[in-house]
């Protein structure tokens, strides 16, 4: 497993774990982040990520996206 931002910018991931606190996790689900779903990397700035989630696209500090692992 690696943490998602160390995936490919444009292909879509399936996410295998999510590691944190019970909120932070809690909180990454609210947002569309749950085990077995697809995301895309969208792009890439200093670590930070912006990535397509169902239809919508969020951004995610490098902190937040070292915890989803695909």
């Amino acid at each position: 497993m690696m943490p998602l931002t160390m995936a490919p910018v444009g292909e879509p991931v399936t996410i295998k774990k999510i590691t944190g606190k019970d909120e932070i996790r809690l909180h990454l689900a609210e947002l569309g982040f749950v085990v077995d779903s697809d995301v895309t990397v969208v792009s890439e700035n200093g670590g930070n990520l912006i990535i397509q989630v169902k239809d919508s696209r969020i951004a995610l500090g490098k902190t937040m996206a070292n915890r989803i692992m695909f």
